[in-house]
């Protein structure tokens, strides 16, 4: 039970407030560890000490609840950072999340989701088209989609051999000497002359 039936207003807001907050975390981690198809309701009102039908009365649905996980990192992330400092924010934000374990894991959730069931692709789509848009204004190039999709291949990349190959050396590497190689090597990108500019 979520609260007891004769509790007082005030204290079945909080408790409803403390199982939902229970039910994302215990998805977030889920979906990281074990992707959106691989993550069943149960698995996630087992791991949050709540009945399945509060999961639904909260979020509607799995899907609801991917969506709810995603914006709350990725999407929040995204529209909180200025995009100069976007792709270093969230690589650090992946790099010391899989260390640890726990904090911001939009990025291994993205990870483990993408592309693993028709439900979870749309909010997925829409989280690496945001952060597409973001990035491809940084160089200012005629190619700066193309650029942005680059960037995100990179941080995608070392995000699968990171946390879910788990490749050493990398997967212990230290944050920031990943950081400051891949910022480094990454301004070239966004500096280097357009492609489809003439010679």
């Amino acid at each position: 039970m979520d609260q007891a039936p004769d509790a007082p207003p005030g204290e079945r807001r909080r408790d409803a407030g403390a199982t939902r907050r229970r039910l994302l975390d215990a998805a977030r981690d889920l979906f990281a560890e074990r992707g959106y198809e691989g993550t069943t309701v149960r698995d996630i009102a087992e791991r949050a000490g709540a009945n399945q039908a509060l999961l639904f009365r909260y979020f509607g649905s799995k899907q609801g609840l991917l969506t709810e996980v995603v914006a709350q990192g990725g999407l929040e992330q995204l529209h909180a950072t200025p995009p100069e400092e976007l792709f270093e924010t969230a690589l650090r934000s992946m790099l010391t999340s899989s260390a640890a374990g726990t904090g911001d894991r939009s990025l291994e959730v993205y990870l483990r989701s993408i592309g693993r069931g028709d439900e979870a692709t749309g909010t997925l789509r829409e989280l690496g088209e945001q952060y597409q848009s973001a990035l491809a204004a940084l160089s200012g190039a005629k190619d700066g989609a193309l650029r942005a999709d680059l960037a995100m291949a990179w941080l995608l990349g070392i995000g699968l051999m990171r946390t879910v190959v788990a490749r050493e050396p990398l997967a212990s590497a230290d944050p920031d000497t990943v950081c400051r190689l891949v910022v480094d090597a990454l301004d070239h990108l966004w500096a280097a002359p357009s492609v489809t500019d003439p010679l």
